[in-house]
């Protein structure tokens, strides 16, 4: 995606400084303390069962429609690929359970550093260092059941600009939108992981 485009859309879905972006000499970081999954990691179901995916990503907790738009196609390829559920669809069917997905971009204070919020950043580098949090809720509802299967999970991004060194255990992106859709998907692959994991969701199925 241009950089025209960058900033029109997926600025909104890290929100990041627009000083930054305009400067010409920003770079991308993933945090490495979430990783890809491999798919043998993810339990599949004997009799996997149809869902209804409903995604939403939002800034400081307010729905962010375009960010929603920009990443919803990949994380419905992500649940469909993922062999959790036989078919993933966006409307309500009786005999579907319902699946929702949450990212939500959250400031971060010296307080999320410090709990782990995120692995990776080094400080101390020359020039400005920017990073946004990430959490991810995913949560399924079988079938005509009440009860839920709910699992958070937690990332950031961090953007350098005139920096002369890279943030520790974090990973290059060539660009923002690589960086948001990286994010997403180590977002979206682990919680499904842990969903395919829990007791519950085995035995509902």
């Amino acid at each position: 995606m241009a950089l025209r485009s960058l900033r029109r859309s997926v600025y909104a879905t890290v929100a990041l400084a627009s000083t930054l972006l305009l400067s010409g000499c920003a770079n991308f970081y993933v945090d490495t303390g979430l990783k890809d999954v491999p798919p043998q990691d993810i339990a599949k179901p004997a009799s996997p069962q149809d869902v209804q995916l409903i995604f939403e990503f939002r800034t400081k907790g307010v729905a962010n429609a375009g960010a929603t738009a920009l990443l919803k196609d990949q994380v419905t390829q992500l649940v469909s690929e993922s062999g959790v559920f036989a078919r993933v669809s966006g409307t309500p069917e009786q005999s579907a359970g319902f699946l929702s997905v949450v990212i939500d971009n959250v400031p971060l204070s010296d307080d999320a550093f410090s709990k782990g919020f995120v692995t990776g950043l080094t400080f101390g580098l020359a020039g400005n260092t920017v990073t946004d949090g990430y959490v991810g809720t995913i949560e399924y509802t079988p079938a005509g059941q009440k009860k839920s299967i709910k699992t958070t999970v937690r990332h950031a991004i961090h953007t350098t600009v005139g920096a002369q060194g890279a943030p520790a255990n974090a990973t290059p992106s060539a660009s923002l939108d690589e960086a948001a859709k990286t994010m997403t998907r180590h977002v979206v692959m682990n919680g499904l992981k842990t969903l395919s994991h829990d007791k519950s969701f085995i035995s509902g199925n």
